[in-house]
């Protein structure tokens, strides 16, 4: 198949050195070999609300100006003072779906069962100035189905609560909340967290679901946070606050869900500084399909933030983090923004991030874009390995950055930097496939950078390769690099075997162009590029027809610091 793409690059080679090779001993540090299987994978029948038989329906209707009133509730288990609305199923050993309509500014619906149930939200609008809307102090498994529109809030106090419950969002439950349905609901929160369990969360269905907080997290899942389908919306405010936030998995399988964030770090504990993120999970994230839209405009934010590992396998991925990093770094650092470098902080400032995991970080799959003005657009603490999918990051800092080893071998990768490194690995660095895109700022900050000073190194065996700004001095290559001359602004066409790829340089950045491929590269300057499949947030190309131009002559490179013939002026 005919693949054509396009991207910057600043670039001067450094290569070569007269050491082994120890390739073959560190090549699979970073690789994954199983897919991981998330233990709340949508393969659980028990969440299909299809598979429930219930033994009776009781239907609660709300009312403006009186009380609620009750039907088919033979044993008496719903109890109603005006609007405040508690159902006790503790005594029976039936599932019971209740179906809840009509509306009330000052109600609430409380209930407490040993069962699993249904809680179908039928056109009903609550509003409870002093507590939760919905408060399911059941632990068991509650179905969630969402019928027309329906509309829950909370108030700023919740003085309702007894001291002996648990009440934390404008819809919060004990036990596993499960949505589906085709209807839809806007929760708003003012005084905690808009939808909140102390179990997991799921959404199931084609329903859609609004969530908007100014005191809290958007939906919390302590165990987890599923998207299985659906269309999912959620906006916060909060200082320090989540969109989704989990103290385990957080996982999507389908479904469109955005998120936007604006907080400010919250400072309420100075030893532990918290910022805002779209989507933060103490165990592991996995994207294996749907799409997921994060925006953070609050200063110390994130996008995508966990404590262990990321894995992407499919889906598509778009994160845009606009804040300020908050505080000053104490570790003199170099590059970055304010002279933020890389790995370093200090216990005053929070950093904003597109993508940041304290595990690994693996991409096999789906579509990945994720830009930061302040800081890395994509870090891992551990180990990056990309072997499919397309991933663009860009940043003023590290675009791409890993604490320890970083390995490519496929996929379409765009990482660009416009104050710092484009790919910067902490360990070593392996490039084996897939077409990469590498953008430095030139100077000290190169396309490709390896921890060259603490032992390790940049090796390139394969793929095709782009790269403007530099290579890190003493690179180690086994497919043959090239330099060129180029042009900033200005559409490139190079062609590898029977692939051609369309790229355009920037309009700042370092010097030098070095290309690599398995066989020695064609280059064309000046091209016309028409048709194919924009990629890379509109700086790339697939599949398009490219005319015109001119050839560019291919220096060999051989490395050493310096690299190759410097290129355009910027």
């Amino acid at each position: 198949m005919r693949r054509v793409a396009f991207c910057f690059l600043p670039a001067v080679c450094f290569a070569c050195s007269s050491l082994s090779d120890p390739l073959a001993i560190n090549s699979s540090e970073s690789e994954s070999t199983e897919p991981y299987v998330s233990n709340y994978s949508q393969d659980d029948e028990g969440d299909n609300i299809d598979n429930v038989s219930f033994d009776r329906t009781i239907t609660i209707t709300f009312s403006p100006s009186g009380s609620a009133s009750v039907s088919g509730d033979e044993h008496g288990i719903v109890k109603v003072s005006g609007n405040d609305v508690t159902a006790d199923n503790s005594a029976y050993d039936e599932k019971v779906l209740y179906r809840l309509t009509g509306s009330t500014s000052d109600g609430f619906f409380k209930l407490y069962s040993a069962n699993k149930q249904a809680i179908v939200l039928d056109g009903v609008s609550i509003t409870n100035g002093s507590g939760a809307a919905i408060n399911n102090q059941s632990k068991k498994r509650t179905f969630v189905v969402l019928s027309g529109s329906n509309t829950l809030a909370d108030g700023a106090d919740y003085s309702d609560t007894p001291a002996d419950e648990d009440e934390k969002a404008a819809f919060f439950s004990e036990g596993q909340l499960v949505f589906s349905g085709t209807g839809s609901l806007t929760v708003t929160a003012t005084g905690k967290a808009g939808i909140t369990s102390d179990d997991y969360v799921r959404f199931l269905g084609s329903q859609t679901v609004s969530v908007k907080s100014s005191a809290g997290h958007g939906v919390r899942g302590k165990d987890a946070v599923v998207v299985s389908d659906g269309t999912l919306g959620i906006t916060v405010s909060a200082a320090g606050k989540k969109g989704i936030s989990s103290d385990g998995d957080v996982l999507f399988e389908g479904g469109k869900t955005t998120v936007s964030v604006s907080g400010a770090v919250d400072t309420s504990d100075s030893s532990d500084l918290s910022g805002s993120a779209g989507v933060k999970a103490d165990g592991v994230f996995t994207m294996k399909d749907g799409a997921l839209t994060i925006t953070n405009t609050g200063k110390g934010g994130k996008g995508i933030s966990g404590d262990q590992q990321a894995y992407f396998y499919g889906g598509s991925v778009k994160v845009t983090v606009s804040g300020a990093n908050y505080g000053t770094s104490s570790s003199g650092g170099f590059g970055g923004p304010a002279g933020w470098g890389g790995n370093n902080s200090s216990d005053n400032s929070v950093a904003a991030k597109g993508i940041k995991f304290d595990g690994d970080i693996v991409i096999e799959g789906g579509s990945i874009s994720a830009t930061a003005s302040s800081h890395e657009a994509i870090e891992s603490k551990g180990t990056i390995s990309i072997s499919g999918g397309t991933v663009y990051a860009k940043s003023s800092d590290d675009a791409i950055n890993s604490a320890s080893h970083l390995t490519i071998s496929g996929g379409l990768v765009c990482a660009w930097s416009t104050g710092n490194d484009g790919l910067d690995a902490n360990g070593d660095m392996y490039i084996k496939g897939g077409v990469i895109y590498a953008v430095g700022s030139g100077g000290a900050e190169v396309a490709l950078d390896a921890n060259t000073e603490g032992g390790h190194r940049l090796y390139i065996s394969g793929g095709t390769l782009f790269a403007l700004g530099g290579l890190e001095s003493g690179a180690q290559l086994t497919q043959n690099c090239y330099s060129a001359s180029w042009n900033k602004s200005s559409w490139y066409a190079l062609t590898v075997g029977s692939d051609t790829f369309a790229f355009k340089t920037p309009a700042s950045g370092g010097s030098g162009l070095v290309v690599s491929g398995a066989s020695k590269p064609g280059l064309k300057s000046g091209v016309s590029v028409s048709g194919g499949s924009s990629i890379f947030e509109g700086t790339g190309m697939t599949g398009a027809t490219v005319t015109g131009g001119t050839d560019v002559s291919l220096s060999s490179y051989s490395g050493g610091n310096g690299g190759g013939m410097p290129g355009g002026r910027w």
